[in-house]
């Protein structure tokens, strides 16, 4: 064996050296990656907790508010300043929403979405029938035969124009 190579050292170095450096530059961005999910994922943590704080006051004092007596209602202010309205009572409703058992909800929403399939299920139907291709197809073919008929008719009408300008042409430079 000789020891001439058949590709330059310094092509094999140069792409060496290359991939080196990008292996060095993806190793760093995954490493800075890192490092800031972890920076995000402590500061999502302290707001959680800071959030988990603020829900606990805000429940004391809705307790605190519950457990005390009602007060008498304030009066409103008269009709003609009609901006500006006072709640008397919070959390107290009329009748209770009206609410739909779990076998029901899921009987409705499986026929709602069978109704939906079948529906689009019977349009394709209908669309790929042949009578429809067939028409389709008939249609397209007159449109084609018309757009021929009215390309020939303007080409007609277009070399008319040019023909008489070009005997208009020829007429003024005999008569000069």
């Amino acid at each position: 064996m000789s020891e001439d190579w058949s590709v330059p050292a310094w092509t094999i170095v140069s792409a060496l050296v290359v991939v080196l450096l990008l292996a060095a530059a993806l190793v760093l961005s995954t490493v800075r990656g890192r490092r800031r999910a972890a920076r995000d994922r402590a500061a999502a943590q302290a707001e959680s907790a800071q959030l988990r704080e603020q829900v606990a006051e805000i429940a004391r004092r809705l307790d605190a508010a519950v457990a005390a007596p009602v007060a008498a209602p304030v009066p409103a202010r008269p009709p003609s300043d009609a901006s500006d309205y006072v709640i008397t009572r919070i959390g107290t409703a009329e009748e209770p929403a009206p609410v739909v058992p779990a076998p029901v909800f899921a009987d409705l929403v499986m026929r709602e979405s069978v109704v939906q399939a079948a529906s689009l299920v019977a349009g394709l139907r209908r669309a790929l029938a042949p009578e429809t291709r067939n028409r389709i197809r008939f249609e397209m073919r007159r449109e084609v035969k018309r757009s021929r008929k009215q390309r020939r008719a303007d080409l007609k009408t277009a070399r008319r124009e040019w023909e008489a300008r070009q005997r208009a042409d020829v007429d003024e430079d005999s008569a000069a």
